[in-house]
């Protein structure tokens, strides 16, 4: 049959099993808009406030459901109001799938109204991104995209249709979906792809050199990185882990990897990393990182990091293979099969005395409890207690962020969305809206700081427009907390530019949406809140009144040795 590649667009989707889209439309991209009338019922659009809270939604959509994200948005300012969020994608390898519109083809690199090389943009923050000139090419080219997207290390794909293609006509045939991977449509898809979307094969002699490894080590150390979430290999993990007996620790990314109560877990490792997992990554024999990229903020002195040990790294991209760490030995794979494949050749391990060393260090701050005032953890271990276990828990980007990790114990792959690699404040409300919009059995909370909310606060109407009941905790501090925690350190106290003792008042803010909201300052408060808010069902507020001068601890300098503690 004969479509349009506005409808082409749309029936590409639908072979994908796409229910879900985020945008924003303008001129360029509205014969897309226009054709969606034809798919009401079948694919649901949210429009939000700002595209980038868009890009957001379709990463926490993406994230917390395995699936890939979609995203639309218009040409010129509608584009490059994506690249923050394409670029976070990118960083935690989050398969999200954007489609733009540009100008029509005759007015390509003529300075049109709302043109601009977006393909030139996105280049290096996309794994891959295509301008489509052509409507025979238009099918394949999205078929592609998304196999891209979601095979390998996934990430973000941009494709950039001119807009004279959305409304020319040619013939589609719908291919299955399951069919797409068949000889015939793979290699027609194929040509539209300029990277290499298989995944690895592991190595069976590397397999049995790290068992061999394994079984001569007497204090090993697991680090489970946000490759075992991305690959939702926590199974695998988890039976990994007991086999060898090693205490694990978790990257910010990999956080839900393996379960924070578990009694192997040593905390998280890093800048803040908890005591026990950095001091057992400076006394282990035997290091294997999973799915980790061993970024600045966990070997933050690679010269002494791990120093003892000899060093297994494990990852799917060949690229991340001693970029940051040399390492001793690598497996080159997805962790799920490289997973299984050395569960089915370990032996069981016994390390007591090691991990009696390990947990005689702290796996996580402790804080005094102060009837009156609220603390990081009083108010992480108040919301773990009355909000259902399985909730799925969205950040923005600060010392909330670092807390989240520390205290909120997270039990599966999907459940912590965070951006880790690229550090977006803002991030948080968008990926919240569509963490829940993809999992709309699920309580979803938004841990954000009152710097970081600020900057994505608009989304407050698309929550309320859609009731999208996200409930929001704001660590309210009135200071960028961060920012302030390195300037009481290092810059002696000079806080330039930091404090934040202005408005908005955030209740009346959410109230002003059609939401609902509540202040809180102590731990009676703050249970009132959120029972009303679990009880309520919509959109809710909770500003939680914090000391300013709180810090996230512990803490390491970047560029020092793991265990060199600035503050504990």
């Amino acid at each position: 049959m004969k479509l349009t590649g506005a409808e082409i667009v749309l029936e590409c989707l639908l072979e994908q099993g796409v229910d879900t889209v985020f945008g924003y439309p303008g001129g360029t991209v509205l014969n897309i808009y226009d054709a969606m009338y034809k798919y009401d019922g079948k694919i649901k659009h949210i429009l939000t406030s700002h595209e980038q809270g868009a890009s957001h939604a379709a990463d926490g959509y993406s994230r917390s459901t395995g699936k890939v994200g979609v995203c639309f948005a218009t040409s010129g300012p509608g584009a490059t109001n994506l690249t923050t969020g394409i670029a976070t994608a990118y960083m935690d390898s989050s398969p999200v799938v954007f489609i733009t519109c540009n100008v029509s083809e005759n007015l390509i690199g003529k300075d049109s109204f709302q043109e601009v090389d977006i393909i030139g943009i996105t280049m290096p923050i996309t794994k891959c991104n295509y301008m489509v000139t052509k409507v025979d090419k238009l099918a394949d080219t999205i078929r592609a995209a998304f196999a891209i997207a979601k095979s390998g290390r996934p990430g973000p794909v941009l494709i950039d249709i001119v807009k004279n293609v959305t409304a020319q006509k040619t013939e589609f045939t719908s291919i299955p979906k399951d069919q797409h991977y068949s000889e015939g449509t793979l290699g027609k898809i194929m040509k539209y792809a300029s990277v290499d979307f298989s995944t690895p094969s592991p190595n069976v002699e590397d397999i049995d050199k790290l068992v061999d490894m394994i079984k001569a080590s007497k204090k090993p150390l697991t680090i489970c990185g946000g490759g075992v979430v991305r690959g939702r290999a926590q199974q695998e993990f988890t039976e990994f882990a007991t086999k060898i007996d090693s205490p694990v620790a978790v990257t910010l990314m990999g956080a839900g990897g393996f379960k924070g109560r578990n009694p192997l877990t040593a905390g998280m490792i890093g800048m803040h990393g908890s005591q026990a997992s950095n001091m057992a990554c400076d006394g282990c024999d035997l290091l294997i990182a999973i799915g980790c990229r061993f970024s600045d903020r966990v070997a933050l002195d690679t010269k002494s990091f791990a120093r003892q040990a000899k060093i297994v790294h494990i990852d799917i991209d060949r690229s991340e293979i001693n970029k940051n760490v040399k390492t001793d030995h690598h497996i080159v794979g997805d962790a799920k099969k490289v997973l299984a494949m050395l569960n089915e050749r370990v032996t069981e391990q016994s390390h007591e005395e090691w991990k009696k060393y390990v947990f005689s260090f702290k796996t996580e701050t402790e804080y005094d409890d102060i009837k009156d005032k609220l603390t990081p953890k009083q108010i992480l271990n108040t919301i773990a207690r009355i909000a259902p276990q399985d909730t799925i828990v969205s950040t923005d980007v600060g010392q909330h962020q670092m807390w989240a990790i520390q205290h909120f114990h997270f039990d599966y792959a999907g459940q912590l969305l965070t951006s880790g690699g690229f550090g977006t404040m803002g991030f948080g409300l968008g990926a919240a809206i569509g963490a829940k919009a993809g999992n709309p059995d699920k309580t979803v909370i938004h841990i954000t700081g009152d710097g970081s909310f600020r900057m994505n606060c608009n989304e407050l109407s698309t929550e309320q427009y859609y009731d999208i009941p996200v409930i929001t905790f704001i660590f309210n501090n009135k200071t960028l907390g961060m920012v302030r925690q390195w300037q009481t350190l290092i810059y002696e106290k000079r806080y330039s530019e930091t404090t934040l003792d202005r408005g908005p008042d955030f209740v009346a803010l959410a109230e002003a949406y059609g939401l609902k909201g509540a202040h809180v300052t102590n731990v009676t408060e703050l249970e009132n809140a959120i029972k009303e808010a679990l009880e309520w069902k919509h959109g809710y507020v909770i500003d939680c009144a914090i000391n300013t001068d709180e810090m996230v601890r512990p803490m390491v300098n970047g560029g020092s040795p793991i265990t060199d503690f600035v503050v504990r």
